[in-house]
């Protein structure tokens, strides 16, 4: 399960779960602070129990060398496997830890044995806060760095997905950083294969460890296929500067981040929940679907995690949302999204159902990252609420910054992963007349027994404006 908290942790005794922090007391310990990928910061402090994010702060940004100016693009977070918590600057991590199993009932659906044996560790990693503009104004190769590292971790392991263009792009620019720029066909085909495709292309498109009989069907020819494009856009992207003389990392590394800032989903927190599978069949079945919600500044993105791509996109200003908690035994929380959409012709509001334990931080988060878009907007126009720079530059990509419940555009058919497919989704219509709410049953296309037998005709989902786009 994934997560990211940004509000209040309850402050009550746990079992004692060590991880990154040693043990308590006055005397000197040890503190492993862990950065995206295989390294760690080494510190030491006295009274680790009572050390604070805020000091762990000074401490590791003095020996990674970043700027004061920089502090804002890093938070604290408390990770495994099952959760992951962005901690505030007041948190005692090592007080956390000891909470860690109270946590997992809380906020998992873990089976009592893996909360048993599940150990929290400290990362140091992007603040889900930090404004994507601010981070191209960054300098320091270090910041930079430590920047990309976790974006390029997030496209390999598949939760960034990307369209072709954009993994190609990527993992060229990571050959242009991790082999060399300017390196002959030899030389980077070499280099390639010595580190291996999936150590730039994303784990789904490279392919892991798929046996024998995989490698006998072909899967050679395939990863030559892959390894050719690859080597071609290196080709193309790591030319030197305009006189001749090879391009710094630091340009690679922007380029690399600026890519990623196409990824409407890129600096979110992640969350892991369900939702309904549309009905199918005579006995109209459906189930839940696995989902991983991603909660930036900027929106509230839902993918598929099995197929790696957007199943719904929405701006704050394009949704309300709601999480109630459960009424009975087997009941869910269930985090509520509510959005625009057409029914037969017909403006319609629809109701999303996001089933998660951790719908209460996703319900919190959101509401977080709305009070601090409307004072970052309303600083910069000087008002209480005007359109501030963020909403007019999403207007300029299809967005019209409209208030709640205006019109949006229609879909269009496009394979794009980044994509809308509220065609796909089990949601609940409704209009509200003015007089009371009625709810809508979507219309049968045809009847079981007249429809005819052909197949109709079928083209993907392209979006023009900002439902669409996400």
């Amino acid at each position: 399960m994934e997560g990211g908290e940004c509000g209040s942790l309850p402050e009550q005794p746990g079992h004692s779960q060590r991880g990154s922090v040693s043990s308590s007391g006055l005397r000197a310990q040890d503190v492993l602070i862990y950065l995206v990928g295989d390294s760690a910061v080494h510190l030491c402090f006295e009274g680790v129990s009572y050390v604070t994010v805020q000091e762990l702060g000074r401490s590791v940004r003095e020996t990674l060398h970043i700027p004061d100016s920089a502090q804002d693009a890093f938070a604290f977070w408390l990770c495994s496997p099952l959760l992951e918590l962005q901690l505030k600057p007041k948190h005692q991590p090592y007080k956390l830890c000891r909470q860690w199993q109270d946590l997992l009932y809380r906020f998992t659906e873990a089976s009592e044995e893996d909360i048993s044996q599940d150990e929290p560790f400290l990362q140091y990693r992007r603040n889900v806060f930090f404004p994507r503009a601010k981070e191209l104004q960054i300098e320091e190769e270090a910041v930079l760095r430590l920047l990309y590292e976790e974006a390029k971790d997030n496209v390999l392991g598949g939760r960034y997905p990307c369209d072709p263009e954009h993994w190609l792009r990527l993992g060229a620019l990571s050959c242009a950083l991790e082999l060399e720029p300017g390196l002959d066909a030899a030389k980077a085909s070499a280099a390639v294969r010595e580190k291996k495709l999936s150590s730039f292309l994303p784990a789904h498109v490279a392919g892991g460890s798929g046996g024998l009989l995989s490698t006998l069907r072909g899967r050679g020819g395939r990863h030559s296929g892959l390894e050719l494009q690859l080597l071609e856009e290196y080709a193309a992207v790591s030319h030197g500067a305009e006189d001749g003389s090879p391009q710094e990392p630091t340009h690679y590394l922007r380029k690399y981040l600026s890519t990623c800032h196409a990824l409407p989903y890129y600096g979110c927190a992640f969350f892991a929940g369900e939702i309904d599978k549309p009905a199918q069949g005579i006995l109209h079945r459906g189930g839940r679907k696995a989902v991983s919600v991603g909660i930036s500044l900027e929106g509230v993105y839902i993918m598929d995690v099995k197929e790696k791509h957007i199943l719904l996109g929405l701006r704050f200003s394009e949704l309300s949302w709601d999480h109630s908690y459960p009424e009975g035994e087997g009941d869910s929380h269930i985090l509520w999204l509510e959005f625009d959409g057409e029914e037969a012709g017909t403006p319609v509001n629809r109701l999303l159902k996001i089933y998660s334990k951790q719908a209460e931080l996703m319900s919190g988060l959101i509401e977080f990252c709305v009070e601090l878009r409307a004072i970052a907007e309303g600083i910069a126009t000087g008002s209480d609420g005007d359109l501030g720079p963020p909403q007019a530059q999403a207007g300029a990509a299809g967005a019209t910054g409209r208030p709640r419940g205006g019109q949006r555009g229609k879909l269009r058919r496009q394979s794009s992963v980044v994509c809308n497919r509220v065609h796909t989704l089990s949601t609940i219509s409704y209009v509200d007349d003015g007089k009371e709410i009625k709810r809508l049953k979507p219309k049968r296309a045809a009847s079981f027994f007249n429809r005819q037998a052909a197949a109709p005709a079928y083209s993907a989902v392209q979006v023009t404006e900002s439902l669409e786009q996400g």
